[in-house]
């Protein structure tokens, strides 16, 4: 779905832009050349994480139940071998996070720059744990990675309870598949209507869980064969999303709403097959790996800068646009050595124990 890939890469690079708007010393002067801009990018471009959260529901959808009825036999292994999916690279880009702060500690005092990670922060980091154990981050960004693995978990749960309740009441397929929405329906309503609202959970899969379920009711919508039910589901999901701001305008529900519903109309056209454009497309591939890794460059990059440059805002954005670059490069590395490689419990645990080794390093 090479349109998917090019979404992505879009949203990634808005992410990037986000975090290198807000982090470091190099964003005060480079600014001031263009302010709008930077303000947007530092307030707004955070959004973006709804286009990733939609979008991460749909695929989840279509590889747990693309029918709406569970189509794995092992569940738990399932959960395990998304933590190893999520795992590698993230605990890859940890270790070159905590070795880059260390590196740079001595030249660059800003508030960016993580400090030195005790044993127990490590681990928090390694279980995907460190926001529920109020741990400081390593890295920007990192508290996403744990929340994608709390929804996949909640999403398999929600679609494992009516595989249950299916066997209980002895449901035909047809109703079974509707048991299933029904739950991840109710699911989204509940965390659009009540937990999205309470910033104190937000460390919990249950406040993003409105804008991952639209992705996975649009995969499933997606799947109607009739026109007249494909019409009724997405003016049901309009219906929802336009109550849950009416209850409450959050900005980043209403960019879920739209993402979720244009991904209903190019899916329902055949849009997801076209090509698009061919930089994107492959950004978009690069995608997690460049959301990982981009944090430890700009560190890097931001003490350099702060080292050996003369001070003004061109000399900033010139560090700016080349952390950028650098990422890109980093995140191509990272990908091809890391992500792309079939995910191991050998090569999670060895890259657990370097995450372990390079605090204790540090």
């Amino acid at each position: 779905m090479p349109l998917l890939d090019a979404v992505k890469g879009l949203a990634c690079a808005l992410i990037v832009g986000h975090h290198l708007a807000r982090y470091g010393p190099l964003p005060a002067g480079a600014s001031t050349l263009a302010p709008r801009l930077f303000e947007w990018l530092a307030e707004d471009g955070r959004l973006a994480v709804q286009v990733f959260l939609v979008i991460a529901g749909f695929l989840a959808a279509g590889s747990l139940a693309p029918d709406g009825v569970l189509r794995i036999d092992r569940p738990m292994l399932r959960v395990l071998q998304r933590y190893g999916r999520l795992a590698m690279p993230y605990l890859a880009a940890l270790c070159v996070s905590v070795l880059a702060a260390a590196l740079v500690r001595p030249w660059l005092i800003d508030e960016a720059v993580p400090p030195p990670p005790g044993i127990a922060q490590l681990l928090a980091h390694g279980l995907l744990l460190q926001d529920l154990l109020g741990y400081e981050a390593l890295s920007a960004g990192v508290w996403y990675v744990a929340i994608d693995f709390q929804l996949f978990v909640l999403a398999l749960l929600a679609i494992g309870l009516s595989e249950l309740l299916q066997r209980r009441w002895v449901l035909g397929p047809k109703r079974a598949r509707w048991l299933a929405v029904a739950l991840v329906l109710a699911l989204a309503v509940a965390s659009l209507a009540v937990f999205n609202r309470h910033a104190a959970l937000d460390d919990t899969a249950l406040y993003f869980f409105g804008a991952y379920g639209l992705g996975m009711l649009v995969f499933w919508i997606g799947r109607a064969t009739r026109r007249s039910t494909w019409q009724f589901a997405v003016a049901l999901l309009m219906l929802i999303g336009a109550a849950a701001l009416a209850l409450d305008w959050r900005s980043r529900i209403a960019t879920a709403l739209v993402t979720a519903l244009l991904l209903a109309a190019a899916q329902r056209r055949g849009g997801l097959a076209l090509a698009a454009w061919p930089p994107l497309v492959r950004l978009g591939r690069i995608s997690y790996s460049l959301f990982l890794i981009h944090f430890p460059v700009l560190l890097l990059v931001s003490a350099a800068v702060a080292r050996l440059a003369p001070a003004g805002p061109w000399v900033d954005l010139f560090g700016l646009l080349a952390t950028f670059a650098l990422s890109i490069a980093a995140a191509v590395l990272l990908y091809r050595w890391v992500e792309s490689r079939p995910a191991t419990w050998r090569g999670v645990l060895a890259l657990f124990a370097g995450l372990l080794v390079c605090g204790a390093m540090t």
